[in-house]
């Protein structure tokens, strides 16, 4: 049993040593039933760093990530950190490690499993079956943009401005992420933007409809406006696919999308960088229900978005698509089962704490491999 996938396991703060002890037991239950074994080291990030090595993420840390085949990422921040100022917040090490990785597409599926369609605030005839995928441009866009400051007018008023722009190879590259994704779907790709009154919108509508008629052909194209996704995605969001979108779009959309579910402790994200001329690409992968320091070191936490977050680096990051889907459907089996923590508590279910789910999604695997 060689190992040779470098992974390395940044848990970070609050919760996410908790949730991250459950997927380090699927690691452990990989290697014992699936002949599947990791390179995998571990180090501080976030508070947690910042209380051992005097800094969010050190610089050896960010050379284990950029030594790494893939990182999975637990969460940072809380309040023991609020007051150290600007330059110390412990989320300048997720900062960090996307710009210096280059990570700039963000996907964020929104998928609602059977035993939870009731946890949404949606019509379960809304979102029963619902499985989308949001991809974000994630290092570009209004929030990088230049320039952008704040100014005193001649007349003493002050002004705030922010630029919204992007290259062609911005666009294509995240585009293409997402044209690929859908590939591996159903070949829909709805892109976002707002050409009716952002030349940056018309450029973006302009250059993915270029790369679609060039390189993705057989993928069905369609476009909207970013008001009418937020709107569609309430009415009828199985409606969509993939949908790709610039860094400010998908950042308010791809919330919007997280709660049709129901739970955030329930929901996946990664990020992706480029492919390299080697055919690496630098990826990290994390829950996207933050640190929750209210409820720390209680046992309570759901670890069911960390172990998914983790079946989605086997799945883009190592191409294991049977074991992905071993950890979705053992996670999918345990709901069935009717176990639940407190954020997904429903009427006549268990519930349970984070070890205890932990304990029954390797029971579930134990089944599903047998």
């Amino acid at each position: 049993m060689t190992a040779n996938k470098k992974l390395l396991i940044l848990p970070g703060d609050g919760i996410g040593p908790e949730v991250m002890r459950e997927v380090r037991r699927v690691i452990d239950w990989m290697g014992r039933r699936r002949m599947v074994s990791f390179d995998v080291s571990d180090d501080h990030v976030g508070g947690s760093a910042i209380d051992t090595y005097g800094a969010p993420i050190t610089d050896a840390t960010m050379e284990k990530a950029k030594a790494a085949d893939a990182i999975l990422f637990g969460s940072v921040g809380g309040p023991k950190w609020d007051r150290l100022g600007f330059d110390l917040r412990p989320e300048l090490a997720i900062l960090r490690l996307r710009k210096e990785l280059d990570l700039f597409a963000n996907l964020r599926p929104a998928i609602v499993l059977d035993p939870l369609v009731e946890a949404s605030t949606l019509k379960a005839d809304v979102v029963r079956g619902l499985d989308l995928m949001i991809v974000r441009e994630s290092t570009g866009g209004v929030y990088f943009g230049e320039p952008r400051g704040i100014e005193t007018l001649p007349d003493g008023q002050k002004r705030g401005f922010d630029t919204e722009s992007y290259t062609t190879g911005e666009i294509e590259r995240v585009c293409r992420v997402g044209f690929e994704l859908a590939r591996r779907r159903h070949s829909r790709v709805c892109s976002v933007e707002k050409a009716n009154v952002m030349q940056s919108g018309m450029f973006w509508r302009q250059t993915v409809t270029e790369l679609r008629e060039r390189e993705f052909a057989d993928v069905e194209l369609t476009h909207m406006y970013a008001d009418n996704c937020a709107m569609q995605l309430v009415r009828n969001p199985r409606q969509f696919d993939v949908i790709v979108t610039s860094n400010l779009f998908g950042d308010l959309l791809s919330d919007l999308a997280s709660m049709l579910t129901g739970s955030l402790g329930m929901l996946p994200s990664a990020t992706l960088g480029v492919v390299q001329p080697s055919g690496k690409r630098y990826a990290l992968y994390e829950p996207i229900h933050g640190s929750a320091p209210d409820i720390a070191g209680k046992g309570v936490a759901n670890p069911l978005g960390q172990l998914l977050s983790f079946a989605m680096l086997l799945r883009y990051s190592f191409g294991m698509e049977e074991d992905a889907g071993l950890i979705e459907k053992a996670c999918v089996n345990v709901l069935k089962n009717g176990l639940r923590t407190a954020d997904i508590m429903a009427p006549g279910s268990a519930r349970v704490g984070t070890g205890v789910m932990g304990e029954s999604i390797l029971r579930e695997l134990d089944k599903l491999a047998a």
